[in-house]
């Protein structure tokens, strides 16, 4: 897998423990959001 890709961030937000993003699984989202929500977990 591709650092950067959308299964890349996936992969990573699973193992800081988000599974679901205002209660839709985060697969569903496009990457830009899901590199904003990994950024924003992060800090």
């Amino acid at each position: 897998m591709h650092v950067g890709s959308k299964g890349w961030y996936v992969e990573e937000l699973k193992s800081l423990g988000v599974r679901t993003y205002e209660g839709r699984k985060i697969e569903k989202y496009k990457k830009h959001v899901l590199a904003n929500l990994l950024e924003e977990k992060k800090n």
